[in-house]
C-alpha cells in the first residue's frame, strides 16, 4: 500500500485559502497609444500607425485606417475621421469611418454622417446626421455566392410620399404627423 512518506507528514500543510489574483480589467491587449492632451491645439491632418487619444481640440482629418482614435471628454474635434474603431466621448464635429465600431457614449455628441459596420450609441449621448451600416464582406460574399435576392426589396425603396399615398388608398388615415406630436 502507499504510504507517505516522513518527510511528506512533517510538512506544514498548503494554505487552503490562497489570495485570489484578479487581473486588470481590460477590454483589448494593452499597446502603445498616442495622446493629444488637453491644453493642445491641432490644426492639419493626422495620420499614423498607433491608437490615439485625444482630450484637446483638433481642426482637420484624422486617418488611422487600422487603429483606434477616442475623443476624451474633454475632447473638441472638428474633422473628417477615419479608423478602423473611434470611440466618442468628447464632441466631434464631421464625417465618421469607421472599417469596425463606432462607439458614442453617454456624454458624447457627434454631429456628422457616419459610415461603418457596427454602432453602439448609449443613453444620453447626441448624434445629429445620416447613418450607413455596412455589412460584413464575410456576409455579401455569401449572399452573393447563393444568389439570394429578397424578393420583398423592392417593397422598401419606395419614396415616403408614394407609401403614405399607398397607404392613405387602402383606408389607412395615419400620417408621420400624428405619430410624432409637437413636431408640427
Amino acid at each position: 500500500m502507499l504510504q507517505p512518506s516522513k518527510a511528506q507528514s512533517n510538512a506544514q500543510p498548503a494554505p487552503t485559502n490562497p489570495t485570489p489574483y484578479t487581473p486588470p480589467k481590460t477590454f483589448t491587449p494593452p499597446m502603445e497609444q498616442a495622446t493629444i492632451g488637453r491644453s493642445v491645439v491641432i490644426k492639419g491632418d493626422i495620420s499614423g500607425a498607433e491608437a490615439l487619444f485625444i482630450d484637446g481640440r483638433v481642426e482637420g482629418s484624422v486617418h488611422l485606417t487600422d487603429n483606434r482614435v477616442t475623443i476624451g471628454r474633454n475632447g473638441v474635434v472638428k474633422a473628417n475621421i477615419d479608423a478602423k474603431e473611434v470611440v466618442i466621448m468628447g464632441e466631434v464635429t464631421g464625417n465618421v469611418e469607421c472599417s469596425d465600431r463606432l462607439d458614442i457614449r453617454s456624454e458624447g455628441s457627434l454631429t456628422g454622417d457616419v459610415i461603418t459596420r457596427r454602432i453602439s450609441v448609449e443613453d444620453g449621448a447626441v448624434m445629429k446626421g445620416s447613418v450607413q451600416v455596412k455589412a460584413d464582406q464575410k456576409s455579401e460574399k455569401n449572399k452573393s455566392e447563393s444568389g439570394f435576392k429578397s424578393s420583398t426589396s423592392e417593397n422598401f425603396t419606395e419614396k415616403p410620399a408614394v407609401a403614405l399615398a399607398a397607404a392613405a388608398s387602402h383606408g389607412s388615415t395615419s400620417s408621420s404627423s400624428s405619430m410624432y406630436p409637437g413636431s408640427n
